[in-house]
């Protein structure tokens, strides 16, 4: 399996409310902060949403925070 594995869904942007972008997809619906919509978007509009997952980035901060809590408990 590939370690940065990818997902893309088709979203309708539904509407906007208290600073969020509500978005419509097939079988649920997703609500995001307004100003990651594109200043181009508005409702009824299609958004492809798209996540992956970044095994390097994850390790990465896994050890950072690992760090950071031995270096407070051991400052005692």
């Amino acid at each position: 399996m590939n370690d940065n594995e990818i997902k893309t869904t088709v979203f309708t942007l539904d509407r906007f409310e208290n600073g969020s972008a509500v978005l419509i997809g097939e079988h649920f619906e997703v609500i995001i902060p307004k100003k990651l919509v594109p200043k181009s978007c508005s409702e009824g509009d299609i958004l492809h949403l798209t996540l992956s997952s970044d095994k390097a980035e994850t390790e990465q901060r896994q050890k950072k925070a690992k760090d950071l809590l031995n270096e407070i408990l051991n400052s005692k």
